[in-house]
């Protein structure tokens, strides 16, 4: 494979950790978020997916976002606050369904993926100086 397409297909890599971490950042950003309204839903954690995009031009496979997308499945939190304009009959207010330990291992796995990536640049980076030595 030629080096440079390497560093192309690293790079994308790295683009879209970056974004993944973007989206983490925003969530744990908004975890501490509630509801405004009684009944009403309160920041929503967001979710991140990945797809292999194909470069006809290159002739590589790339990473690419594929969506942006709203956790649905796991259930919003409650905290009992009755003085809250939000609070239901009971007291309670619905708080974001973002899990703080959850992000921050998100987050690392980005990190590392995204110097995995950045690792492998800095390789192809110092083969394609070696061999331009040789060829002197």
């Amino acid at each position: 494979m030629d080096l440079t397409k390497a560093m192309e297909i690293s790079a994308s890599g790295m683009y879209a950790q970056g974004q993944r971490v973007k989206v983490i950042a925003e969530n744990v950003a908004n975890a501490d978020s509630t509801a405004d309204t009684p009944g009403g839903d309160p920041y929503r954690r967001k979710l991140i997916t990945f797809k292999s995009l194909l470069d006809r031009n290159q002739g590589i496979e790339k990473v690419a976002v594929e969506k942006i997308s709203q956790d649905r499945t796991t259930p919003f939190g409650r905290k009992y606050e009755p003085g809250s304009p939000a609070a239901d009959a009971e007291g309670y207010v619905k708080t974001a369904n973002v899990n703080a330990v959850v992000e921050m291992m998100d987050m690392r796995e980005a990190q590392r993926s995204y110097d995995a990536n950045l690792n492998l640049i800095a390789m192809s980076k110092s083969m394609i100086m070696r061999a331009i030595d040789l060829l002197r």
